[in-house]
């Protein structure tokens, strides 16, 4: 079992940066793809970005890309997502999520975190 923390959210301005981490326990990541996904009120879990296991393969949505970049510190079993730029629409729940697969699809991931919550506003 694998039990994923985030931390780092927080209310930001537009334009802000913020740098959210994901720290697991209960066993090693390192053989882990990794996922971050976002929700707001009233729609529905986003794709947002993903790493595989060996930190060679990135995706990230095409309303993020260029704006937000994930890396992995597998010494410390942590994942981080560094947000800039960012845009009130950024705003929502983001979750980090672990799994066997590299992909963007939520239900393939097997373990998620409770979310941290991030809210750009002026």
């Amino acid at each position: 079992q694998v039990q994923l923390v985030e931390s780092g959210g927080g209310l930001v301005q537009p334009g802000g940066s913020l740098r959210l981490s994901c720290v697991a326990s209960g066993r090693s990541i390192s053989s882990d793809a990794m996922g971050w996904f976002r929700q707001a009120p009233g729609k529905e879990r986003e794709f947002v970005g993903a790493m595989s296991w060996s930190g060679g393969r990135i995706l990230y949505a095409d309303s993020v890309k260029g704006r937000f970049t994930i890396s992995r510190d597998n010494a410390k079993n942590t994942v981080y997502l560094q947000m800039n730029s960012l845009k009130p629409e950024d705003t929502g729940v983001y979750h980090c999520a672990a799994g066997l697969r590299f992909t963007i699809s939520a239900p393939t991931y097997n373990y998620w975190g409770q979310g941290t919550q991030v809210t750009v506003s002026s």
